[in-house]
């Protein structure tokens, strides 16, 4: 029996993982309810999930930026970091990395994972010119192997994706036979092999010595390599916040279209709730119309939903002061600590993704100085953040300041914690100034 070729042995490959990115993106698209609705059933949707998600993510990756360093005090080092500079700068811009990053966070916080991908691009395919190209596959198409127990020693990344004939002719200079082509990539550290269906098209060494994709978690399970998805304990309060609206709804509306009831009475006929109705009934029966409000029935679905909101709030670790609204009158520091827990989610988040763009930004560079020779590796990289509140920035100027003057940190890092993206060429700037 022939062995099963790479394409088909990820068609059977991490079926559950992959059911599970199906559902968290339908829930995240709206698809709240379970099966086809029965006949006059009123479902509302009100999608909290996707407002937590998108408010999270913007807050992550506020000031985020990679500080570039000199590896040491030499003078080629210098010369080194500041190419370095240059060249993420115009790969940033190139690429922009901006709206790149927001989209592939926003993806790892709806599915679980992220990718990104470090790769040369000549100008033959793009007409843009030769460059650096970064891009973020879909990760339903991506699949690891990683070294025995070790999550953090990937050896292998395939990724699977959809050609139109035209892309496949243009990318990989092939005709598939029909329509589209599924296309398989597989990258070791030092081999590189193409499929187009089943069919192996090539296979030579990795040019670029590593492989070029960054797969990371969205939030890390403990020894687990795919991660969790922020969606995944919001849905059960999701669904009942949906279903406790629809249920109040529907008795609104029951309420101010009451329901006759008669008792005692075999057949009705111009029985009408409207002003000034009057109905004939006959001795001894009974006719009246059913209050659905009596006893506050309003006032327990109202708490009931309150409560919903609460669990919402407490599992998304995002509180209702967040969207604005405290109900107090509360100071500064008060307000901090109101928000602290999504404080701490953010933090946690950008613990694990310190890693993930600092190596971006040395595989850029990586690949610029081999295709180039241009010198702007080794250097030293830092992930600086923003601020997850918001903060007066002259209170954070004179903090720095206080530092640079005691002799406790570099103008360059300082310059970085206040959000300047290219702090080398500030100083050059400030200095020019200087001397004019």
């Amino acid at each position: 029996m022939a062995a099963e070729s790479l394409p088909q042995q990820l068609e059977q490959r991490d079926a559950a993982r992959m059911r599970t990115y199906r559902d968290n993106l339908a829930f995240y698209g709206g698809a709240h309810w379970p099966g086809t609705p029965r006949r006059r059933e009123r479902r509302l949707t009100f999608n909290y999930v996707r407002t937590f998600v998108h408010k999270v993510t913007a807050t992550l990756l506020a000031g985020m930026h990679v500080a570039v360093e000199p590896a040491d005090a030499s003078s080629e080092a210098e010369a080194r970091a500041a190419a370095a500079r240059r060249v993420l700068l115009a790969v940033s811009e190139a690429n922009d990395l901006q709206e790149l990053d927001f989209e592939t966070e926003l993806d790892a916080a709806v599915l679980g994972d992220g990718c990104y991908k470090v790769t040369w691009e000549p100008d033959a395919v793009s007409g843009a010119g030769p460059g650096v190209r970064i891009t973020s596959p879909d990760v339903q198409g991506l699949f690891a192997w990683w070294v025995g127990d070790d999550v953090s020693r990937v050896w292998r990344v395939a990724s699977r994706y959809r050609l139109t004939a035209e892309e496949a002719g243009l990318l990989y200079g092939v005709t598939p036979s029909g329509a589209e082509a599924v296309v398989v990539e597989a990258w070791t550290a030092e081999s590189f092999s193409l499929w187009v269906g089943n069919d192996l098209m090539e296979e030579r060494p990795n040019p670029y010595g590593f492989i070029p994709f960054i797969v990371f978690p969205n939030l890390r399970e403990p020894k687990q390599f795919w991660g969790s998805a922020d969606i995944t304990a919001l849905m059960e309060p999701q669904r009942e916040i949906n279903r406790a609206f629809s249920q109040l709804s529907t008795i609104l509306e029951l309420s101010g279209n009451p329901i006759a009831v008669l008792e005692g009475v075999e057949e009705a006929q111009d029985i009408a709730v409207q002003p000034g109705a009057v109905w004939e009934v006959p001795e001894r029966a009974r006719a009246y119309l059913l209050d659905l409000l009596q006893g506050g029935g309003v006032r327990l679905h109202t708490e009931y939903i309150e409560l919903l909101y609460r669990v919402l709030h407490d599992l998304s670790e995002t509180p209702r002061t967040a969207f604005g609204d405290s109900g107090r009158n509360l100071s500064g520091v008060a307000l901090e600590m109101e928000l602290y827990p999504m404080v701490q989610r953010v933090a946690r988040k950008r613990l694990q993704r310190n890693s993930v763009y600092r190596l971006r930004a040395e595989l850029a560079l990586r690949v610029h100085q081999q295709r180039t020779g241009e010198e702007c590796w080794p250097v030293r990289l830092r992930t600086t953040w923003g601020t997850a509140l918001p903060q007066d920035r002259d209170r954070l100027v004179q903090q720095e300041e206080r530092l640079v003057n005691a002799g406790l940190q570099s103008r360059r890092r300082a310059m970085a914690n206040v959000g300047i993206a290219d702090p080398e060429g500030e100083l050059s700037r400030v200095r020019e100034e200087g001397e004019r």
